[in-house]
């Protein structure tokens, strides 16, 4: 009933929102697009210069210096794909009263601030997110694609399996919720096999039951990602889950473990703690914050920081772009680019893979998105300055083109 209200309240709004998105969106004057770029970061670790991307409706078609003439000049900027987010909250936003309101509202208010949550992002160069577990999430994925809202791209795992022992169910009581998630249009699965950190990150799931989950998923074609810290690690590893989201206080041992499986990592280096921290009173007192856990995050900021580090050291192991993204850092997502390189000494070039072709690998759609390459989806987005020298510059984007469409650009004249 809940689920039927959102859409309800999704349709609602629609109308406003169509008229109020074409201002949003420069739809292409014409079926052909050409940009013509100075720099250039394909996404998968090259650097293009002086060169110009040709764009025919939503795909990439070719990378020409000489193709003309150009309709948006982006020269003296950095050009490069639309991020990729790989762990979001997309529908978390304060509530009326200031406070946290958590995944379960299904209110008006609560859909507007969804709606203007994926506006935020996408105009942060964020094109494509997984926003890992709410039901709401569903009819704003949907709208999006339809172009009925502006957004990113948003892939969802629509109810979240929750570890509570022996109470989450048998194994095949777990296959049957997995079987439920995929006939609801999960796209992926997520699964809670820890308590939170701030509560001390202990398992929540057997090995037996995240062998189930796992593999059920496997065998529908979805894929898992895992919150997970400590000892839950190497068991979501062994289950061969897809995805660990978080790792706070995995051992190097369980980090070389995940590399040698091919099981991909989502650490958050430190956005996610810092929005808690800077928006304290608007969480404290909601459901799963409390004094204690607000002291408990001041210490796990830099446990994080050395997870990043250790793991970054691992030969082979593949780091993605997450920010755990809730209410108060929907907008503000690059900033854990700035975490990553500044605290956790990444490698600048890494992270922005990490959120590019590492990201799309990582959701099966690396031959959809993630590269600025011909055949690929027209996901483009524009910074000033450069992020390889001063990764600060991720916060000044000025131009977002999504599937060959311009909502953000940084003049309004177009070049010729």
């Amino acid at each position: 009933m809940r689920f039927a209200k959102v859409i309800l309240l999704f349709s609602c709004i629609l109308p406003v929102c169509l008229l109020t998105s074409k201002t949003f969106a420069q739809t292409p004057s014409r079926n052909r697009i050409v940009i013509a770029a100075s720099t250039v970061l394909d996404g998968k670790g090259k650097i293009l210069h002086n060169t110009r991307i040709v764009i025919e409706g939503s795909k990439i078609v070719r990378i020409d210096p000489k193709a003309g003439p150009v309709d948006y000049d982006l020269r003296g900027l950095t050009v490069l794909p639309g991020w990729i987010d790989a762990h979001a909250h997309i529908t978390w936003s304060f509530g009326p009263d200031g406070k946290n309101g958590g995944a379960g509202r299904a209110t008006q208010e609560a859909a507007y601030a969804a709606q203007s949550n994926a506006w935020a992002t996408l105009m942060a160069g964020f094109t494509t997110i997984q926003s890992v577990g709410s039901p709401t999430d569903v009819p704003l994925r949907d709208a999006i694609a339809k172009g009925l809202l502006p957004g990113p791209r948003i892939l969802t795992a629509v109810e979240p399996l929750a570890g509570r022992g022996p109470q989450t169910g048998t194994p095949d009581e777990i296959r049957a919720f997995i079987r439920k998630q995929k006939e609801a249009g999960a796209d992926l699965i997520k699964i809670f096999a820890s308590q939170s950190i701030r509560q001390g990150g202990g398992m929540t799931l057997s090995q037996e039951q995240l062998n189930a989950a796992c593999d059920e998923a496997k065998k529908l074609g979805l894929r898992t990602l895992v919150h997970a810290y400590k000892d839950a690690v190497r068991a979501a590893t062994n289950a061969g889950c897809t995805e660990i989201e978080h790792g706070t206080l995995a051992t190097d041992d369980d980090l070389k473990l995940m590399a040698a499986k091919g099981t991909y990592l989502d650490p958050q280096a430190g956005l996610v703690i810092e929005n808690y921290l800077l928006n304290k009173e608007k969480y404290l007192g909601t459901p799963g914050y409390t004094a204690e856990g607000f002291a408990a995050m001041e210490k796990i900021l830099p446990m994080n920081h050395d997870l990043v580090q250790r793991a970054s050291k691992i030969p082979g192991l593949k780091i993605v772009f997450g920010t755990d993204a809730v209410a108060g850092a929907h907008g503000r997502n690059a900033e854990e680019f700035i975490d990553r390189v500044r605290d956790a000494g990444v490698n600048p070039m890494t992270a922005m893979i990490s959120a590019n072709s590492l990201g799309a690998e990582a959701m099966g759609v690396g031959n959809l998105i993630g590269s600025i390459a011909p055949g690929l989806e027209a996901d483009i987005i524009a910074i000033e300055g450069d992020p390889l020298k001063d990764i600060t510059a991720v916060r000044r984007v000025v131009f977002v083109m999504k599937g060959g469409v311009v909502y953000k650009s940084p003049t309004h004249n177009i070049a010729h």
